[in-house]
């Protein structure tokens, strides 16, 4: 699933919701998860996984044409980790329907 796919699987849920405020709303999570981790932060969603950076150290690597030696840099690496709720969802042995659409605050039973 691509950004522009989750933006209008979200909207298409959240009804309640102007499809410009679900894109909104999907770039700003993404560029604090992003921020966080280039401050070298943890990013950890309970239930869905964490965020963490892997650091690679440098290292000398081959040309795979010339067979050269090559240093290769030391380098951070974004990592995900799937938390408990996700394996457990990912592993089951039937798919999990879509859930459905939440009504709007407005449309709530009293």
């Amino acid at each position: 699933m691509t950004k522009s796919e989750l933006i209008e699987r979200l909207a298409a849920r959240q009804t309640h919701l102007m499809h410009k405020d679900v894109e909104l709303a999907v770039k700003l999570v993404l560029d604090q998860i992003s921020m966080a981790l280039a401050r070298d932060d943890r990013v950890e969603i309970r239930g869905f996984g964490s965020f963490a950076l892997h650091h690679r150290p440098a290292r000398v690597g081959r040309n795979p044409k010339t067979g050269e030696a090559v240093s290769i840099p030391p380098k951070r690496v974004p990592h995900f980790k799937p938390g408990k709720e996700m394996r457990e969802r990912v592993n089951a042995s039937t798919a999990m329907p879509d859930p459905a659409p939440v009504p709007a605050p407005t449309e709530l039973p009293l």
